[in-house]
């Protein structure tokens, strides 16, 4: 037990010798998360529009209010003619335009077919994909409008309207706020790249500088060795989670529903997947360079673009949603926003926190062999 105090003593010495470690630890985790956690918003709102209305009539009027009413669209140019429209959405002045034809209102009042040309920006997907949904809406709410007033006209025939009311409500997140959504994923997915780098970096490190072939020599048991060597780390990420807890919380205003103990216990878990990976690279690595390539393109990278935290799964291609059950972050996710947004329990999360045990476990396990094997 005396070696383990040693060698964590050891550790934390060598972390407070260099000066630039600290705000790697600490800091850099709340700015990213500060960061992200505005940046990655997926809210689309103040689309920019261009309108070129060529009736200018009563009915055009009303029907170009309802897109600036609606809060989603913001008017950035009135071109005049389609060659303007064309010049508007190539320089970027706007990335969605509405073209009102001549005579749009006296058509509407004859009711004859009549046309509105929207012409959307194909080169921001995410935006793009919004906009026409909004303006679909807004184009078919409009036109039911016009069909209950001319319905309305002919009420004094006897022709009773059936009346419809439908009764809208969210659960978990009400606002739809993608930053509640967003920012539990964002604790999460720092979480596994700072203690996973950090691991990993560390004991490279010591190989680099040759400290760890000392270490071998002394009379200290491959347990304590591993033991010791990874308990910082987990002191340092317990940190680190409740430090992003608190400005998720606070910060944020994103509510943690539910069990603490459940969610303390879960990122502990978490920790077990993240430091075996770290371990295990830090076996397969010669340098820190190694080491942060290795961790970047084959463990973090694949980790966020396919566990769920950005991309929906239920989107991807079958064999790439096989291929997710492989990756602890998917699971970890799913847990922290369930118990973020839903204030669900164990009895609901039960096979994800299993799972994600099962898989912390066995990359551990393998990782301390393999280290073991290095320094035997």
């Amino acid at each position: 037990m005396k070696a383990i105090i040693h060698i964590i003593r050891k550790e934390f010495i060598q972390l407070r010798r260099d000066p630039r470690m600290f705000p790697i630890i600490f800091i850099a985790p709340l700015v990213q998360l500060l960061i992200l956690g505005y940046a990655v918003n997926l809210d689309i709102r103040n689309i920019s529009l261009a309108v070129c209305d060529q009736d200018n009539s009563r009915q055009s009027r009303e029907l170009l209010s309802q897109f600036t009413n609606s809060g989603y669209f913001q008017i950035a140019a009135r071109p005049q003619t389609i060659n303007q429209v064309d010049r508007a959405m190539d320089h970027g002045r706007a990335s969605m335009a509405i073209v009102i034809p001549e005579k749009f209102g006296s058509k509407l009042n004859a009711r004859k077919p009549v046309q509105v040309q929207v012409i959307v920006d194909g080169s921001e997907a995410l935006q793009t994909s919004a906009g026409i949904q909004y303006a679909s809406i807004i184009l078919n709410r409009y036109i039911q409008n016009l069909a209950l007033q001319r319905l309305e006209q002919v009420k004094g025939l006897g022709l009773k309207l059936p009346q419809l009311n439908a009764e809208l409500r969210i659960w978990y997140n009400p606002d739809l706020k993608s930053r509640n959504f967003m920012v539990p994923g964002v604790l999460a997915t720092l979480l596994m790249i700072l203690t996973t780098l950090l691991t990993s970096l560390a004991i490279v490190k010591e190989k680099e500088v040759g400290t760890m072939e000392q270490l071998m020599v002394t009379p200290i048991r491959p347990y304590a060795l591993i033991i010791g060597k990874l308990a910082p780390f987990v002191l340092i990420g317990t940190i680190d989670v409740i430090l992003a807890m608190l400005v998720a919380v606070y910060w944020f205003k994103v509510p943690i529903q539910g069990s603490l103990l459940l969610l303390s216990l879960v990122c502990l878990v978490f920790l077990m997947t993240t430091l075996g990976l770290g371990l295990f690279i830090s076996t397969i690595s010669r340098t820190q360079q190694q080491a942060m390539m290795t961790a970047a393109f084959f463990v973090i990278m694949p980790m966020i673009y396919l566990s769920g935290f950005a991309f929906p799964i239920e989107n991807m291609p079958k064999l790439i949603q096989y291929f997710t059950y492989l990756l602890p972050l998917r699971y970890f996710i799913i847990i922290i926003r369930g118990l973020f947004l839903k204030g669900v329990g164990w009895h609901e999360l039960g096979t994800q926190v299993l799972t994600l045990a099962i898989f912390g476990a066995a990359i551990l396990t393998v990782s301390i062999i393999r280290f073991r094997k290095k320094i035997g």
